[in-house]
């Protein structure tokens, strides 16, 4: 800061703020539309980023760049994340801004974005939170290539917002899942094959995702090292986050599902033979139908075991699913003590007896 000698005057002509200032022999003009003292110290602040940061190819328009944002997501991570990313954009992102040069975008018309996205098309909460994230890592690959200075930092979703409840099994749906193992198919009873991958699912609280990869080589006696998922569009990842990858101690009554499917696959390849992550979802829908159990979806299994193990410390759930960092109390402080993970492990069996437990 320093080199700048002036500051943003009001053109009433045009309605805006606007200073000039100069770079190595360059001369750029910088705006905001913004009234009052705050739309001035905004065109200074784009000035000095600037002066002081060498922001360059702030003319350009956000639609190109964000094109570039978008084959930065195809060539970094899994089509299950940059085909949301994508399609967000186009639906909601590029109708307000795509037109617009990045250096005259203002956090207020990133806040329109979201806004007009819920007024418009009455998107879910977690939607919205993905949108937002979407234009803060546009952003920061903006502000890489010297693009733009833009933080959105106080980007905020509608109150209102639809935050539906998670289903999750009940007792009663609890006691059909492990004493039922028959379901329907084409009109008539049938034996479920991924009754067994349905049980360790509610036991263990693994996303379907690490179900549908899981292999008998990650099996290690009474423990199971997740180390890969399976995603929607049925390409093989390492999991949601970096704290997906993690080794758990299983308790009895999973490692019982676990040597009910060995007898049915045997010990090598691919632990519950599911073929994809829909047929998995299917084979979920038309079982809990078959059964008379309340509606839920694969994931929601994984919401039922958090339910169940409420009961026990946090600290012990959260390493068991596998949370990342940002939901993880106790991820930078809490450090496991020799014997904790069986402990688990017992204390979860405790609690799925007793729900198991028949009157």
């Amino acid at each position: 800061m320093g080199r700048r000698t002036n500051t943003a005057t009001w053109s009433d002509k045009y309605n805006r703020w606007q200073i000039n200032v100069q770079r190595d022999g360059k001369r750029r003009s910088f705006y905001s539309s913004k009234p009052g003292r705050t739309g001035q110290r905004e065109a200074n602040a784009k000035a000095d980023a600037w002066l002081d940061d060498g922001i360059e190819g702030g003319s350009a328009r956000v639609s190109v760049l964000y094109a570039d944002f978008l084959a930065s997501k195809r060539e970094g991570t899994s089509k299950s994340h940059w085909h949301g990313v994508e399609s967000r954009y186009k639906n909601h992102i590029e109708p307000v801004i795509g037109r617009k040069r990045i250096d005259r975008v203002t956090e207020q018309d990133l806040q329109d974005v979201i806004n007009q996205a819920y007024a418009k098309h009455s998107l879910a909460a977690k939607t919205l939170l993905n949108l937002r994230g979407d234009l803060s890592a546009f952003f920061k690959f903006c502000r890489r290539r010297r693009a733009s200075a833009l933080f959105p930092e106080s980007l905020t979703i509608p109150a209102s917002a639809r935050r539906p409840s998670k289903g999750v099994l009940q007792p009663v749906d609890l006691l059909r899942l492990f004493n039922s193992d028959m379901t329907t198919y084409k009109g008539r009873p049938a034996k479920e094959e991924y009754i067994n991958a349905f049980r360790f699912e509610v036991l263990t609280g693994m996303r379907p995702g690490e179900i549908v990869g899981l292999r008998w080589e990650d099996v290690h006696g009474s423990t199971v090292h997740l180390q890969r998922a399976v995603n929607s569009h049925n390409e093989i990842t390492q999991g949601k986050n970096r704290n997906a990858v993690r080794t758990v101690e299983l308790p009895a009554l999973a490692l019982r599902a676990l040597d009910a499917q060995r007898l049915l696959t045997g010990p090598a390849g691919s632990v519950f033979g599911i073929r994809n992550p829909r047929d998995y979802r299917t084979h979920w829908e038309r079982y809990r139908l078959a059964n008379g159990m309340c509606k839920t979806t694969p994931y929601e299994l994984r919401h039922t075991f958090v339910s169940v193990a409420k009961v026990l410390p946090e600290g012990q759930v959260k390493a068991v699913v596998g949370h990342s960092r940002n939901m993880d109390t106790f991820g930078t402080y809490g450090h496991e003590i020799e014997g904790e993970a069986a402990e688990t492990a017992r204390a979860l069996d405790g609690v799925f007896a007793r729900l198991l437990q028949k009157e």
